[in-house]
Parts: structure tokens; sequence; C-alpha cells
């Protein structure tokens, strides 16, 4: 039995089909994504979705959907789903699922009268190219198959409508046709492992609508064009391969390529294997180098979120060669900042004043795996630059004063990762000043470069340098932010003092290198633990405090307010398991056993084996946000890796 498999009575109802997504990525940035039952809810969504650098740094859906139809003595069953105004479903080819399989590759059954027929979809690495495989199981008589290409050829956050611009020429090629609607963009190839016929009837199919996006506030009504129809007969048993990708293909090669994909794959069978299959999704090669995309399907490459999200996409999978590979794109981007105040144009934010402490603590991780020697050798350069860079005050929105502490100004826009912002770019959540995760990360990072260089005799007296700031550091943290109430501070700026219970103090509380004794940190695991935690993360408000928003609804101003207001995330729970095996030791592996059972929950919920950017902080905790979120998978990783480690 399938660890991910749903049944017809689920597929059938609308209503629990609907929230159920499928993402698929090439790791290179393009994706397909669209629901269980094939109707696109978003206007990302997409059978071939992919990015286009010559235009811009955003993906663009060239293949939104491919409706298929099955004719049998004359008379058509269309397999195909979209949603049209006043709650309009057509053509409804839900009804006809019998099962979804996600195990290896998404696969549906479809049964129509005496027909049986199985589809599976895999998108190939490395390459823009998606390919379906069709498989009629069985049937009483002679079996047609049609294909109706529904074409987009737009930015995936735009939306389009029927213009005279859209180009409707097109040219044969092996088994297909190759076409493209605008000027700019590549050139489309449909094309089988069979030969089949292409049926030229140009049409717009007006007012597709999308509902994720109705909910969220934001357009979500476009027209799709489709050229036509390809159509061939298929025999029982027979398989037959369509592709769709932006360079011609011999259609004898599609099986082989097929058959070579799924040798690659990660089996789904357990919980661990999804978030395992997850994590490698988001990998991104580009020309630049390697990365970690932030999240599917908006989102881009963000330094603070690779750093966060690495040593659980990589080094807890068992993939130490593709973390030093990321770490090794990265470390130029933060070397190219340092010395010459550079951003980069492809991982955005690498000018936000925590992200250099991020990266040391993500080398951090891959210390325990590789040691210190090759440790030092790969990256002691860079955490000698970043240490040294913030010690002599070179960081243009970093200062450290006598006690060793680092202050920043968060006034005019968001420094930390709670980022939501007003309308004028100034942040919602105004953290500025002393930030509570930020010195943790500084006293971690202070402590972890001493203890790498502690055996290199030329680096003596820096490392002195570095222990005497550290050491005045951890009496002035705790001076600063501990408070009469058991928890720290969020943050302190001049006379003012955060009293928001948020969980940037479990950050401190999880480090290896942590400012604050066994009792302070279970003070602060207590409140954290009596406030903060739900079964899919730590809230980023605590109920008790003011302003907070515990679902993340509404318009796109009321969405942003509620952003940190006390939605839940779960890539807090690798510092809370720190933290509570820090304080309790084996006894409490039993507990953080039990806190994953919540995540393992959403395997078969929103997007299908892998975790949302946020859940609600109140009951049911429903997912929101983009589908597929790094520092989450990340996050989730490293606990499963914990308890491993702890449970030999």
């Amino acid at each position: 039995m399938s660890y991910l498999k749903f049944d017809k009575s689920l597929m059938i109802n609308l209503e629990q089909s609907l929230p159920k997504e499928m993402l698929r990525t090439n790791q290179s940035g393009a994706y397909h994504c669209t629901t269980i039952v094939g109707c696109n809810t978003r206007k990302q969504h997409g059978l071939l979705v992919i990015p286009i650098p010559e235009m811009d740094n955003d993906n663009h859906v060239l293949l939104s959907s491919l409706d298929e139809t099955v004719i049998q003595h004359g008379a058509p069953f269309n397999l195909g789903l979209h949603k049209y105004n006043d709650n309009c479903y057509s053509p409804n080819g839900h009804k006809y699922i019998r099962e979804y399989d996600c195990e290896t590759v998404p696969r549906t059954t479809y049964r129509v009268g005496g027909v049986i027929l199985t589809k599976e979809k895999i998108f190939i690495s490395h390459e823009n190219r998606i390919l379906i495989r069709y498989t009629l199981v069985d049937a009483h008589s002679q079996t047609t198959l049609q294909f109706r290409p529904f074409l987009a050829f737009r930015n995936a956050n735009d939306l389009c409508m029927e213009n005279g611009v859209a180009s409707r020429d097109y040219k044969e090629v092996k088994n297909g046709i190759a076409t493209c609607m605008y000027a700019g963009y590549p050139t489309l190839y449909m094309q089988c492992s069979h030969k089949m016929e292409f049926v030229f009837q140009p049409n717009w199919y007006k007012g597709i609508e999308y509902i994720k996006d109705q909910e969220r506030g934001i357009p979500y009504r476009e027209d799709l064009y489709v050229p036509g129809y390809f159509q061939l007969n298929i025999k029982k048993g027979e398989s037959i391969i369509f592709s769709a990708g932006i360079s011609e293909v011999s259609p004898r090669s599609l099986a082989k390529m097929y058959e070579a994909e799924i040798k690659t794959r990660t089996p789904r069978t357990s919980f661990y294997n999804c978030m395992k299959n997850c994590a490698k999704q988001f990998y991104v090669e580009r020309t630049e180098g390697k990365y970690i995309l932030a999240g599917y399907p908006w989102f881009k490459i963000r330094a603070r979120d690779e750093f966060i999200a690495l040593p659980g996409t990589t080094l807890s999978v068992h993939h130490r060669g593709d973390f030093e590979q990321i770490m090794d794109t990265a470390q130029k981007s933060l070397h190219t900042f340092i010395a010459e105040g550079k951003t980069d144009a492809v991982m955005q934010g690498i000018d936000l004043p925590d992200v250099p402490l991020w990266a040391i603590w993500a080398i951090q991780q891959y210390y325990k795996e590789a040691g210190e020697t090759e440790t030092r050798k790969r990256y002691g350069a860079i955490v000698k630059e970043i240490v040294d860079y913030i010690l002599n005050n070179q960081h243009p929105n970093l200062e450290i004063n006598d006690s060793g502490l680092i202050s920043t100004n968060g006034r005019a826009y968001p420094v930390s990762w709670m980022d939501s912002s007003n309308p004028d770019g100034t942040p919602i959540v105004a953290r500025t000043g002393y930030l509570v995760e930020f010195n943790a990360l500084w006293y971690n990072a202070l402590m972890f470069a001493s203890a790498l260089f502690a055996t290199d005799e030329s680096e003596r007296e820096r490392v002195m340098k570095w222990e005497q700031v550290a050491a005045t550091c951890k009496d002035a943290f705790t001076d600063m932010f501990m408070n009469d109430f058991g928890y720290l501070y969020d943050y302190v700026t001049g006379l003012f003092t955060d009293l928001s219970v948020r969980p940037n103090m479990i950050i401190a509380a999880g480090l290896d290198y942590s400012p604050l004794d066994r009792r302070q940190r279970k003070s602060v695991l207590d409140v954290v633990t009596r406030e903060l935690l739900t079964p899919k993360g730590l809230r980023t408000l605590s109920p008790k405090s003011y302003g907070y928003t515990p679902c993340y609804l509404g318009s796109p101003a009321e969405r942003e307010y509620a952003y940190y207001q006390g939605s839940a995330r779960p890539w807090l729970m690798g510092f809370y398991a720190d933290a509570y095996i820090k304080v309790f030791g084996m006894s409490g592996v039993s507990f953080i056993e039990r806190m994953m059972i919540g995540f393992e929950d959403e395997m078969t919920q929103g997007c299908i084996g892998s975790l949302s950017e946020l859940y609600d902080g109140n009951p049911p905790f429903t997912g929101r946000g983009a589908v597929s979120f790094a520092t989450n998978v990340g996050g989730v990783l490293r606990v499963l890796r914990l308890l491993k480690n702890l449970n030999i």
C-alpha cells in the first residue's frame, strides 16, 4: 500500500481534493504544480512553469494544463477540470478518477465505462521538460485519446486576457508541433512518443478562475488559448508519452528518458522519505552556482532562508556534497558584499544584518559532520572574515558596543526574518535596536570561531580577542534580555523593552553556544512551550500578547499585518528540539517524537509531501501562504536527524 494514496471518495469531493496540491521541480528553477484533480487554483499553477533569465527574474507559465478526452464508440469523455464563474466546474473530469497515488510519481487512475487509463507525470531533472505517460490498462473496444493544451505564455504572477497580439502560428515537428505565443518567449515543443494528428482549432477559453487567488483578494480570472487538439489511437496495454519542453526531442528517446528519471527518485514511502524528497526540490542550479530556493510557487533565492534551510535540506539527508556546492556559491556572494559592498543579483538580501551570522551557524552544522580540519580548510577564511567584519563595525547596519552586543536600525525597513511591511515599506513588527536572536547568534559565532581555530597557533591572538568579546557579550546578554517573568525581551532599544512573547528567544536557547545557562534555558523553554507551541511549530506571537492574530486571512493588507502576529512556523521546531534536548536530555526524546506527529499529518494535506509557509495559530492549524517552504522542511529534517542520532 502506498504511503500517499487517495481513493475515489476523496477525489470526487472537490471540497476535499481541491485544497490538496502537487509540486514537482527540475532542480533548476522550473516546476509543475497543480491540484491532485488537475484543476489549477492559483495563477502560479501550471504543467510547465520555467524561469526565463533573458526576460526577468520571475517564473513564467508556458503550458497551463492539458485536457485529455477519451473517445469510445464516438462518445467523448473529457477528463479535464476548470473553474468558471458562479462556482461552475467544467468538464468535471474528476468524476472519472478512481485513485491518485504519488509515492514515486503522481499517478492518476481514470475509469470511463470499460476503459481504465492511468496518467503519470514526471519532471526531467535540470531540463525544462515535463513528460506525461498514459497507459491504457483496460478497454473493450477501440479507444482514441485527444489532448487539448491550454497555453498561457505569461509571468507566473500575472494573468492572461484574450488579445490580438498572441501568435497562432505553429510548425509541425516530429510527432507534434512547436509554437510561441509572444516574442521573447522560448518556443514550446509538444510531442508524443507515438505518431499523432494535430487538428488546428484555435479558441480562447474565457473566464477561468483561480479560487486560491480569489480567497487572497487578488485578481483571479483569466483567458487561456487552446490552439487545437492532438489525437491518436491507443491499444489495450499500450503506453504513450506526451512531452512538453522548450527544445525538440526525439520521440524514440522519450521512453528511455522517462525510465532513467524514475530511477533517480526517492519513493515517498515514509515521513522521512517525503521530507528528503521535498528537500531536493529546493535545489537550484544556475550558471552562477548552486542555491536553495526559499519556496514554491512564488519565492526566489533569499540569503537568510538559504542559510537557515541549508543544514536540514542537505546534511540531514546525507547530502554533504550539496551543502558544499551551495555554501561555496554563497560564500562568494558574502565575500563580495564584505569586501566591496556589492549586493548579489541572484541571492536576495545578502546585505541584511543577520545574514552573516546565519551563515556561520550553517557552517557550524557542517563542522559537526566534517570535523575541524575540513571545515577550517573550506570555510575558515569566510568565518574569520565575517567575525572581524562585525568586530570592526564595517557592516552598514550593525553596530557593536562596548558590552560586545550588536544593534541594528530596523525603523525604516524590516531587518530580521519577521519582515512584513506597511505600504510605505516600514516594518509592521518594528524590531530595532538590540534584537535577541541577533545577539544570541553573534555570541554563538564568536564562540564557534574560537573553537574552530583553537588549535591554530597562528591565530592565537585573534582567538583570544574573540573569546574576550564573547565573555563580555554573554554577561551583557542576560542583563539586557532576561526579564523577571522568566523569558527574554524580543528586542531592546533605548529605554524601551519589548515584552511581546515571540519565538526568537528559542533560537538563543537552542544554539550550541548559548549565552544562557541551563536554568535560564529551561525558563525560556517553559514559556515557549506554554504560550507558543502548536502541532505545526511555534507561534510568532503569544495569544496573551497584544495584537495576536491567529489566522492568515483577508485582504493583502490584512494578511500582511497577520503574517507575524500569531501564525505558526515549523522551522522554529529545529531550535525548540535543540533546546529541549539540551535541557531534558534523553528524557525529552519521546516528547519531541510526539511533536513530529503534527508534521507527518501534513504529508497528505496542502502540498502533498511538503510543508506550507505558515500555519494558523489556532486549531485546526490550517496551512497558508506558499505551498512548499524550504526553511520549514529543513527545520523538521533537522529534528528527525536529531531524533535518529539519539535513538541509535
